[in-house]
């Protein structure tokens, strides 16, 4: 089993703490992967490691597997409603202080980095994946479509994406829309856009080619792929037929009514679909 050590970083003014699981060689070439968390509470990078298979996952491919703690149990996902947005938190800065730290100290690489989220985590992973573009090569978000207030960035480098939402998601639903959380005096804010729209806008920002892509279905999923993005990029979106906002793949939640699909393990899918896009930056470099 790998080394479990603690990253605890000083960003922006604040104390910043992730768990860093350690594959059993680690050196110059080793991928990390930042796993982020969704917004509760009680939320932090630990809950992610005890409910999904990334441990496993990144123990078989030898990658380093990061697990951080949002500010107050979420992130500042640019959709101006957590407490981290409000209290000005710089998460993008944290994740990038982050990955620096692992290549100091570790060797692992920094421009090859996987970012996989849920809901909070999956919006902050849009943020990071455009912001963080010379980091990111593959970015996964599950039941987290792009914030509004974000579609218009265009990253320095193309990121592939996996992006995986239920159909039957009441919390963030996969026709997109607005946050539950509303603002002083009630108004609407906090944007996301549909899976289809969040495809499309990945799509586009990778200079992907036209056309449908290929597209498999299974007993619980309809799966669309399209190859060919700059630099040897891909974008999938999975539908999930009544998967509600939930991690695929997990035991149910106690007193969280929403289905999960079992199916597939999204942790597992979302390495396999990352390994053969862990391209350098300058592969994925956008040019004019």
């Amino acid at each position: 089993m790998g080394e479990v050590v603690s990253a605890d970083l000083g960003v922006g003014g604040r104390a910043r703490h992730a768990t860093v699981r350690l594959p059993d060689a680690v050196g110059d070439g080793t991928p990390l992967l930042l796993v982020l968390h969704g917004n509760h509470p009680d939320a932090t990078g630990a809950v992610m490691r005890q409910t999904t298979t990334f441990d496993a996952q990144a123990d078989r491919l030898g990658w380093a597997a990061a697990y951080p703690d949002g500010y107050q149990g979420c992130w500042a996902d640019g959709r101006g409603v957590t407490a981290a947005d409000e209290a000005g938190v710089d998460d993008v800065a944290f994740l990038r202080a982050l990955v620096d730290w692992s290549a100091t100290r570790y060797g692992t690489v920094t421009d090859r980095v996987v970012v996989a989220g849920i809901s909070n985590g999956a919006f902050l992973a849009h943020r990071f994946a455009l912001e963080a573009s010379d980091h990111v090569a593959v970015l996964a978000a599950v039941a987290g479509g792009l914030p509004a207030a974000l579609a218009d960035r265009t990253p320095e480098c193309a990121v592939s994406a996996l992006l995986i939402h239920g159909t039957a998601d009441r919390v963030s639903p996969i026709e997109g829309g607005w946050s539950r959380h509303r603002g002083p005096h009630g108004e609407l804010r906090g944007r996301t856009l549909s899976l289809g729209a969040t495809a499309d806008r990945w799509r586009a920002i990778d200079r992907c080619p036209p056309g449908p892509g290929d597209t498999v279905e299974t007993a619980e999923s309809r799966r669309t792929t399209v190859s060919g993005g700059y630099g040897g990029t891909r974008v999938a979106a999975w539908t999930v037929l009544g998967g509600g906002h939930t991690w695929p793949g997990t035991p149910p939640t106690p007193g969280w009514s929403e289905p999960v699909c079992r199916e597939f393990d999204a942790a597992e899918e979302i390495c396999r679909f990352a390994g053969p896009l862990l391209t350098p930056a300058g592969t994925r470099r956008l040019r004019p």
